[in-house]
């Protein structure tokens, strides 16, 4: 895991609206490297998903950019594979039709017909799911949607897995059982993961590096935190690690001090009006 092959050098973008430019991202840099595992975390807002979706092409930079092993990114691309928290697969198809979607656009011509279904089950089997090749997304639990939808990415066989919030739909049993299924895939196939999360626990037990995102407007990388725990990892093990907690203590720091969400003052004053007469104030609640 030493080869830098996806470099952010100076990645900024900005939207049009109605006042003007809107800043969500500037001076963003990040190097990652071959078969890592990158998480990006920080505030609601501060410009995740738009690093995520410039790096899969689907937004472009307007100031700085992306190399994939030295290639200018500027459009998707099956070397990256996208994994939305809405599954997004086709409802009228079955699992091992969804999956056949993504293989037959990348290995058309390059596989047989055999070797593509072989392909296609494989997958499939890496992520548990070998006894609902035939079910139909409507047969499926949520849990078992997504687990579809990371095969169906992996069957791509990219580079570069980009998950965003993959896991944040589900149940908590739900997705420990998905967060440990992605820790086996990764170390059987080595790919460079770069995930969203807002989970801190889920950051610390699956990253390598866990990437703190600014609040936004103009958000960018404000701290990089290196995480040596060893693989594989066993998440009742590490609850009373010293070092996990440590990472753990490391990001709520970031998030809830340096980079502590204010509440506007409009809100407060709102907040000190009396309520009516026949009528009791609602409960503010604290995100």
């Amino acid at each position: 895991m030493s080869q830098i092959h996806l470099e952010l050098s100076k990645v900024g973008i900005e939207f049009p609206t109605p006042k003007g430019p809107f800043c969500a991202l500037q001076h963003v840099d990040l190097k990652i490297k071959q078969g890592e595992f990158v998480s990006l975390i920080g505030h609601s807002g501060c410009g995740k998903s738009t690093v995520l979706n410039i790096i899969a092409g689907l937004y472009k930079a307007t100031q700085g950019g992306v190399l994939l092993n030295g290639k200018e990114v500027n459009e998707p691309g099956p070397e990256r594979a996208v994994v939305f928290q809405n599954h997004s697969l086709l409802p009228w198809l079955t699992a091992y039709e969804n999956v056949e979607l993504g293989v037959k656009r990348v290995f058309k011509g390059k596989k047989t017909k055999a070797e593509m279904r072989e392909w296609i089950e494989h997958n499939l089997s890496l992520v548990h799911m070998s006894h609902a090749l035939h079910k139909r997304p409507d047969e499926l639990s949520g849990g078992m949607k997504q687990r579809v939808g990371i095969a169906r990415a992996l069957a791509m066989e990219p580079q570069v897995l980009l998950m965003d919030e993959p896991f944040g739909a589900l149940d908590a049993l739900t997705r420990a059982h998905l967060q440990d299924s992605l820790m086996e895939i990764q170390t059987e196939l080595g790919n460079t993961v770069i995930m969203i999360t807002h989970d801190v626990d889920e950051a610390v037990l699956l990253s390598d590096r866990i990437v703190m995102m600014t609040n936004g407007p103009a958000a960018t990388v404000g701290e990089i935190l290196d995480v040596h725990l060893p693989r594989p990892r066993n998440r009742l093990e590490l609850a009373d690690n010293a070092e996990y907690n440590g990472y753990r203590s490391a990001v709520l720091r970031f998030l809830y001090e340096k980079q502590r969400k204010v509440e506007p003052i409009s809100a407060k004053r709102s907040e000190k009006k009396p309520a009516h007469k026949d009528t009791q104030a609602p409960a503010k609640s604290v995100a």
